[in-house]
């Protein structure tokens, strides 16, 4: 390895001395000796953004994105019918593309390494904490719903009367020791707490492969059981249309939430593997989801604090209150409908759409088209709507659960 300096011509701009000093590798690829200058908080701008790998990031993200989502497919085809549900997932794919432009675009502009420094260069400090403050409660919420999800698959679940068994509880009967609280103990103590020890994200690459490949074999079984039983003419042709009866179901259109389904119409080998498999799928993105809450938390207490990798304690602590959070949340919120109508109503909706076209409204930099600003006004109106509807049919709902009761 040689170390040089690049010469500059008499005529050439001068240029800022990080930019001409570099390393020389054999194969001839540089790197900047002095780092740029971050304008972000110290809890961001000392993270090693450049430091994981383009597969680790790919997986990551991979296992990100499909996370619980993947049972929201079947239920959101359930309420609003096969072509309006098609429809539907198109539509807020090209909303989530512009999103995610409009981010990329004002993060180059404004040479921010995150999503709170594209709020912060926009919104200044208010801005960058109101984001912070919508990541911790949306990752809460989720790390609470998968943690009652993977409690319901493991130990079985009670509603309305009704007792679902789970796995354990069908493989080796009803004991103490596959209740739903001493799983979610030995599953937080042997699996969430070692893997939210990492430090750095890229560490999670081979879960999250793991995790990647966990969602395709449910894919492969639940659509091999789909198409088999589509053959055999013992399926119903499912509806092209929602069904709407009265003003509730159309509110209902706005609250499509993933479902677990427990029994499926299929073998019990098979079953046992779509559950399992889906189990220890969402164990596994338990940590990727569990990495930035702690960011953003750490980032929100401290701002003006060490790097967070630096101070064992300070990380220590963080890791072992979220997660004790976690764990209380899911043992005495009864139903994942409650924390997931809440957190996808309010704050997914904010970082998805709201903030991205606020920050296109703002234009800073001033890189924001006619176009640009007409689609955000609408992705806002869109998203304030759906979700003011959202909350009161969700409201609705608890209120009439509540009242049920008393009138019987």
């Amino acid at each position: 390895m040689t170390i040089k300096a690049h010469k500059k011509s008499k005529n050439s701009p001068r240029k800022p001395r990080k930019e001409a000093v570099s390393v020389s590798i054999n194969d001839e690829k540089e790197t900047p000796l002095l780092m740029p200058k971050k304008t972000e908080s110290s809890s961001f701008s000392h993270q090693d953004f450049n430091g994981a790998s383009f597969i680790g990031a790919v997986f990551n993200l991979s296992t990100t994105i499909i996370g619980a989502g993947i049972m929201a497919l079947p239920a959101t085809m359930k309420v609003l019918g096969l072509g309006l549900g098609i429809a539907l997932i198109v539509f807020v794919a090209v909303l989530t593309e512009f999103s995610v432009g409009l981010l990329l675009r004002f993060s180059k502009a404004g040479g921010s390494a995150s999503y709170a420094g594209v709020m912060g260069d926009a919104f200044g400090d208010v801005g960058r904490r109101i984001l912070q403050v919508c990541v911790v409660i949306n990752n809460i919420g989720v790390l609470i719903v998968y943690m009652i999800i993977i409690g319901d698959v493991l130990s079985g679940s009670s509603s309305s009367g009704v007792h679902h068994a789970g796995i354990l509880e069908g493989w080796f009967g009803e004991h103490w020791w596959n209740g739903r609280f001493f799983v979610l103990v030995v599953t937080t103590l042997g699996v969430f707490t070692p893997l939210a020890c990492f430090k750095r994200i890229d560490s999670l690459r081979h879960t999250s492969a793991l995790a990647v490949f966990l969602a395709f074999v449910f894919l492969l079984i639940t659509a091999t059981i789909a198409v088999a039983k589509w053959l055999q003419g013992t399926t119903t042709i499912p509806r092209f249309l929602p069904d709407v009866t009265d003003i509730n179901s159309v509110w209902a259109l706005f609250t499509v939430v993933p479902v677990l389904v427990q029994h499926m119409s299929a073998i019990s080998m098979l079953n046992d593997i779509v559950r399992v498999s889906y189990a220890l799928h969402l164990m596994l993105v338990f940590p990727v989801i569990f990495y930035p809450l702690r960011l953003n938390l750490d980032g929100f207490l401290f701002p003006s604090s060490v790097p967070l990798v630096t101070d064992n304690i300070r990380f220590s602590l963080l890791t072992a209150g979220l997660i004790s959070v976690a764990f209380l949340g899911a043992n005495f919120i009864p139903s994942i409908w409650d924390a997931f109508q809440f957190t996808g109503a309010t704050t997914a909706v904010c970082i998805g759409f709201i903030f991205p076209a606020a920050i296109a409204l703002r234009n800073s930099h001033g890189i924001t088209s006619w176009k640009d600003k007409t689609l955000a006004i609408f992705m806002v109106g869109l998203a304030v709507f759906a979700s003011l509807v959202a909350i009161y049919s969700d409201a609705y709902a608890i209120f009439k659960k509540n009242a049920s009761p008393s009138r019987e």
